[in-house]
């Protein structure tokens, strides 16, 4: 069967099943998003030994916490939340919001991320009292897949229609651009190209833009606790994550101590020119990154790179002595690899974020370590990315957490810098339409011409 005609079939049974939800009340919506949350988080090690082995990418330990910290934050960030009827009555204002469903949800997700995001993206649907369709990568078809069986299972044991939750068995480039052009809400976490094809689709759409977070450090912290979280940061998954630490930006008569406080945390320090050139050659033959070095060890990426590196090496820390579009390193590197900067003036180091920025990762996000306001608010007026995570794990904390008021998801917007509709944690709040009641405002006048013109 030709792609158009598969997914047509898919969209029309998931209207079918969508009709019977949009009559739910509140709490039965949020079972449903329960019951899938607890599926993933029951399911955790499974489901993440199966993603390693299918994608042949990232940590397994790490995959298990993923699976099972996603689960637990984004249900207890949706909990309770209004989203079904009256979810708002501002009555000084004479203004009521209702909340409608969008109807059917495509949602295209990475390999990278191939059991939380449609984890995510489905409790994110049914909140909203929509359907969903799944389009995995190819490279994870099967875990992800395995994913959205157990989910929904778990909702039809609550009464719902199987097909509010449908995942693509066998997908492919046709058949993902078709559920962009079916549905009627579309979701594209994944590589850039995907992801204009979603804003290209016709329909409403969210997207991501890529990451390469910027890591600064101020000259006010304890290297001894800092320099952990950013390692801890780095290597979680083997360094996929997008929001996960890229650089090491820190004060030049700091420099030294911080190298060592990395070598004594696991990781391995490339300063040698032959060994620096060795390892940009590995991960970015020809300048692009290399994919058979993403989501891989520090000790794999060192054998690749001819790098006789300890066998506890948990990183590798590459000094690089400039910034923007001449150094590759400037860019995001999608396993355990972080560049190390030193600056003097704390606008140099916002300087050489922003010159890595303009290279790739602008629109995402920065992690500063500082206990300065001062400095954190320049940082934030002058680079342009859409989140600011202050003295956290970045990697593990940008998707929102319970430490942290960013909405709790695996999708993040990255405004028009990186060619986003949203600049913001996309959340269950984006997957249903508002109607607004507008009456009259309680003792509402209009003002005279002088006074609206003072």
């Amino acid at each position: 069967m030709e792609a158009a005609a598969y997914v047509k079939e898919l969209i029309e049974k998931a209207r079918v099943a969508q009709a019977v939800i949009e009559g739910y009340t509140q709490e039965q919506v949020d079972a449903l998003c329960k019951a899938m949350a607890k599926a993933i988080f029951d399911n955790a090690e499974p489901l993440a030994r199966m993603a390693v082995d299918e994608t042949r990418m990232g940590v397994y330990e790490d995959k298990v916490n993923k699976n099972k910290g996603k689960a637990r934050v984004i249900w207890n960030d949706m909990k309770g939340g209004k989203s079904v009827g009256i979810i708002r009555e501002l009555p000084e204002l004479g203004l009521t919001e209702v909340a409608k469903p969008m109807g059917v949800v495509g949602a295209i997700t990475p390999t990278t991320n191939p059991i939380v995001t449609p984890m995510c993206n489905a409790m994110f649907a049914l909140k909203g009292r929509n359907a969903i369709i799944v389009g995995p990568h190819p490279r994870s078809k099967k875990c992800s897949t395995r994913a959205c069986e157990l989910m929904q299972e778990a909702i039809v044991k609550l009464g719902a229609p199987a097909d509010l939750l449908q995942c693509v068995a066998e997908p492919t480039i046709e058949i993902s651009g078709e559920i962009m052009k079916q549905c009627d809400v579309c979701i594209s976490t994944g590589g850039g190209g995907m992801v204009k094809a979603a804003y290209a689709s016709g329909k409403p759409a969210f997207g991501v833009g890529g990451g390469n977070v910027q890591c600064i450090i101020d000259d006010d912290v304890d290297l001894e606790k800092v320099v952990p979280m950013i390692i801890a940061g780095r290597k979680f998954d083997n360094g996929i994550i997008c929001s996960g630490e890229q650089t090491a930006i820190t004060p030049a008569a700091m420099y030294d101590d911080m190298v060592k406080t990395f070598q004594k945390n696991g990781a391995y320090y490339v300063e040698k020119p032959e060994e620096i050139n060795a390892l940009r050659d590995c991960i970015f033959p020809g300048g692009k990154m290399n994919k058979d070095a993403v989501g891989q060890s520090a000790l794999r990426i060192a054998e690749m790179a001819h790098l006789n590196v300890p066998a506890d090496t948990q990183v590798l820390l590459v000094k690089v002595d400039k910034a923007g579009a001449d150094e590759p390193f400037s860019k995001e590197k999608m396993c355990p690899c972080i560049a190390a900067y030193s600056y003097d003036k704390w606008e140099d180091a916002v300087a050489i974020a922003n010159a890595n920025l303009n290279v790739e990762g602008k629109g995402h996000s920065v992690c500063i370590h500082s206990n300065n306001d001062a400095h954190i608010d320049y940082a934030a007026e002058v680079l342009p990315v859409s989140r600011f995570l202050i003295n956290q794990i970045c990697s593990t904390n940008n998707g929102g957490s319970f430490f942290n008021s960013l909405s709790a998801t695996t999708t993040l917007g990255c405004g028009s810098w990186g060619n986003n509709s949203i600049s913001e944690n996309l959340s269950w709040r984006h997957l249903f339409n508002v109607s607004r009641i507008a009456k009259v405002r309680p003792g509402a006048t209009q003002p005279s011409d002088e006074e609206i013109w003072a």
